[in-house]
């Protein structure tokens, strides 16, 4: 059997919440060894965020799959020294505690580093580890705001709105995932030692902001919500149908638009030499906007996406849960999983991105109860039994 990606690769999270435990998890799901640090009695706090069934989050069992839980008081000496120990053999640690937490505890970069040269070291925060702002409490909607997100996700006039997902977090720990890969790379190809990975949510989601800065700096333009559309690019927009649905239609490639336009029956548009490049058609995108919404309008939602799909014109619509749990694609892709909760009861999950060919990631075990796997853990890495019943009789586990 081919080994997983990351086989032998072993991770120490100590973050909670979203954005440290979310690159964890994408690690674990291509087959690192993935130990959890929670605090005892409480654990993460991502376990009763949300819907609960039977007192623990259903989303844990999405963002702590394939991870062991041991529940260690870091605010102990005790378990301070067991994360020192535990640093000996690791390869990653994951941490998204405000920048100073772990240096308190005398867990700190120079530290681990002493022990394990190797040691990669992932820290995930507000602000990042430097700057004047670096000691702020930073959340993931604090960081689309400061990233340039927030402003433009309103309808032209209205209050921005966030994106209903905690995306900052999320797209803080896709770059964490990426900062990881790529040292353990250098570590490995150019036999380099370990370093921090420093990311920002704030600066995670300023990397998405495509020509934010550029048109800012080039021509003083700040960009302004837009709604549905896509400044400077058209036609691009959400175009309402006569049953109260949505047809999204991304008409703004040249021989697209042209199709688009002989689709709704506006070849004099599709003709137009003015509108054959994305320049002219920008600068009258209230009209192909008119033009297309006149269109749909006639129609269901139904009719207008069969028409576009037979002219090979993009469009799509606009999914909620339900949509997705039944479309055929998602399943056909192995994007909907079953697991288990710890009762027995069988829940669908979202599934692994991306897709490997050679190594592909997988669910190799459910998330763990609280603590699950703290003796387990700690006698593999030789604390002796004697050792743990005095832990566990100081409440350090």
């Amino acid at each position: 059997m081919q080994p997983s990606a990351l086989s032998g690769i072993r991770v120490l999270e100590l973050g909670q919440l979203i954005a440290g435990p979310f690159a964890a998890k994408m690690l674990g799901e291509f087959g690192a060894e993935v130990i959890k640090i929670e605090a005892p009695g409480t654990g993460d706090p991502l376990r009763k965020w949300r819907l609960l069934k039977d007192g623990t989050s259903v989303w844990w069992q999405v963002q702590s799959r394939n991870k062991r839980s041991v529940a260690l008081d870091l605010r102990r000496p005790e378990a301070q020294d067991l994360i020192r120990h535990l640093v000996k053999e690791t390869d990653v640690l994951i941490e998204n505690f405000r920048p100073g937490t772990l240096e308190g505890w005398g867990l700190g970069w120079e530290e681990l580093h002493a022990i394990n040269p190797g040691l990669i070291m992932l820290r995930i925060s507000g602000y990042g580890q430097t700057g004047p702002y670096r000691d702020r409490p930073g959340f993931g909607v604090i960081g689309e705001a400061m990233g340039g997100l927030r402003h433009l996700t309103a309808e032209p006039g209205r209050t921005p709105v966030r994106v209903g997902v905690s995306i900052g977090d999320s797209l803080a720990g896709l770059h964490g995932v990426v900062g990881v890969l790529l040292a353990l790379y250098h570590r490995k190809v150019q036999r380099g030692e370990g370093q921090v990975i420093d990311v920002a949510l704030y600066e995670a989601v300023f990397n998405m902001m495509e020509s934010l800065i550029p048109e800012y700096s080039a021509f003083g333009v700040v960009r302004e919500p837009s709604g549905s559309a896509l400044p400077g690019i058209a036609p691009t927009n959400a175009y309402r149908c006569a049953d109260g649905g949505y047809a999204l239609i991304a008409g703004n490639g040249d021989g697209i638009f042209k199709r688009l336009m002989a689709c709704i029956g506006r070849d004099d548009l599709g003709e137009d030499p003015g509108l054959a490049s994305n320049e002219g058609r920008a600068a009258r995108a209230a009209e192909l906007d008119e033009a297309i919404g006149a269109w749909s309008a006639t129609r269901p939602l139904e009719e207008v996406l069969t028409a576009l799909d037979e002219a090979r014109v993009p469009s799509g619509r606009i999914y909620n849960a339900r949509d997705i749990a039944e479309d055929p694609h998602y399943r056909a892709r192995d994007m909907i999983l079953q697991a288990h909760l710890p009762d027995g009861q069988a829940i669908e999950v979202p599934g692994i991105v991306p897709k490997l060919s050679l190594t592909p990631g997988q669910v190799r075990r459910a998330a763990p109860a609280l603590g699950a796997d703290t003796e387990a853990v700690l006698q593999e890495a030789g604390v002796s039994e004697a050792a743990l019943a005095e832990l566990r009789a100081k409440g350090v586990i």
